[in-house]
């Protein structure tokens, strides 16, 4: 299948999701204002229960561990940040708009989302102590979302993605992406890409999503923050939680640790620290469903 005519029908899928939350959009565009608004975005989410419900779910899940029960969105704000709140908001009203369950066989979701919030939570340890709170949730959102192509592979190109799956999970032991390029003509990353930025994410979300698979070459813009999320791929799939059904585990890409100015050993503390908080990283899966 022609890579024009492929992509035609990708978009046409994704035309078919559920709409994102009002909200989400609104934050959206806020991310790229020099300043954010914390009144209005809390009035925005308040407005919309179910997502309230969520974000409090997950600030009194065990990733977090505060000893006291968070009731209200702006104790939430609070005790996680505004940023973190923003974050949040985007990530749930993201996963609230996709498929929960798929057709292709040897899927599983909930294996996907467990793989990607240990890719943001992996994120998060490489970035602590730089003091730039509102670039952390960002890269946060990159990690949450980068698998989300794989889902849309899923649900409306089942049999041809159940069939990369399974080449990857072979003797053959090819990567998933590489499977997917040979068996339908694109990687989920890049299909990834297609749907957020056909829901008006920034490129600095858009990018990495794309290209975290991509050769290191072609990483032309957003460097950090691609190579960033490879390296916490690389360190949740290391560190065996969820199931990134991807075939065999990778290495650290040397491009990325050079661009980033990281040490081995600094990434092998974080993929140790991984393992550490294993529990509350299950508990975040539940607490957003």
């Amino acid at each position: 299948m022609k890579i024009e005519k492929l992509r035609s029908i990708i978009y046409s899928k994704i035309d078919e999701l559920p709409t994102l939350p009002t909200v989400v959009p609104r934050i959206l565009s806020l991310m790229e204002e020099a300043s954010s608004d914390v009144e209005k975005i809390t009035e925005a989410i308040s407005h919309d229960p179910a997502l309230t419900s969520k974000i409090l779910k997950v600030a009194n899940s065990a990733y977090y561990g505060f000893p006291q029960k968070i009731s209200s969105l702006d104790r939430a704000v609070a005790l996680l940040g505004f940023n973190m709140v923003k974050s949040l908001a985007v990530s749930v009203g993201v996963i609230r708009s996709l498929p929960s369950k798929v057709t292709a066989e040897a899927f599983s979701i909930e294996d996907l989302w467990v793989h990607s919030l240990a890719v943001a939570t992996a994120i998060r340890r490489m970035e602590e102590g730089k003091g730039h709170s509102e670039y952390t949730e960002t890269l946060f959102i990159v990690g949450l979302l980068h698998d989300v192509g794989k889902i849309i592979l899923a649900e409306f190109l089942p049999n041809e993605f159940a069939a990369a799956v399974e080449r990857s999970r072979s003797d053959v032991a090819e990567p998933l992406y590489e499977a997917e390029r040979q068996i339908i003509g694109i990687d989920h990353g890049e299909v990834g890409g297609i749907l957020l930025s056909r829901w008006k994410f920034p490129n600095v979300i858009v990018e990495p999503v794309t290209k975290h698979h991509s050769p290191e070459e072609s990483w032309t813009d957003f460097l950090g923050e691609t190579a960033i999320l490879t390296i916490a791929d690389a360190l949740a799939r290391q560190a065996s939680i969820g199931n990134a059904c991807s075939g065999p585990v990778g290495e650290v890409s040397e491009k990325a640790l050079e661009i980033l100015k990281m040490d081995r050993q600094t990434v092998g503390k974080v993929r140790e620290k991984l393992g550490e908080v294993e529990e509350g990283i299950y508990g975040f899966f539940h607490a957003i469903q």
